[in-house]
């Protein structure tokens, strides 16, 4: 079992954009998050809730994050994110990395398999379900932007 002292510094130095994104009003998801990521060393740059996509591209640039961590619980975060990817490209910064999770599927009879390929099909580069382990996910979010920087 993995305990939060594990994953003390493994993104020490990142700096990482996080906010709720769309007409998510839930902030308690992303203050999890974004404690657990100050707990792995991590400097944040929280944008808070109802956040569109425009002002993490902003917040990217104006602070050289290393990665943008969205949120949703809502499950509306899909209608939100449609190109995504494009907008931080036209932006200068296409290689962003763009992490999400949370409840990304409300109504929805998909499976996770599914719900998370829709998820990469619109330029994320991790996904995570709504039952995903803070310490786990801060060692992927580590593990993927180490071999970005590659």
């Amino acid at each position: 079992m993995t305990t939060a002292s594990d994953n003390q510094g493994v993104l020490a130095g990142r700096t990482l954009v996080t906010g709720v994104v769309g007409d998510d009003i839930h902030v308690i998801g992303i203050r999890l998050v974004d404690h657990a990521l100050k707990a792995a060393g991590a400097q944040i740059v929280s944008l808070g809730v109802m956040t569109p996509v425009q002002e993490f591209v902003e917040a990217a640039i104006e602070t050289a994050a290393d990665g943008v961590v969205m949120s949703s619980s809502n499950g509306h975060a899909a209608l939100f994110c449609e190109g995504i990817r494009d907008v931080f490209t036209e932006a200068g910064i296409g290689s962003m990395p763009l992490f999400i999770g949370g409840n990304l599927a409300v109504g929805k009879q998909a499976s996770w398999e599914e719900v998370e390929q829709d998820y990469l099909d619109l330029g994320f580069d991790l996904v995570f379900p709504p039952n995903a382990g803070l310490d786990a996910a801060m060692q992927r979010l580590a593990d993927c932007l180490a071999q970005r920087a590659r």
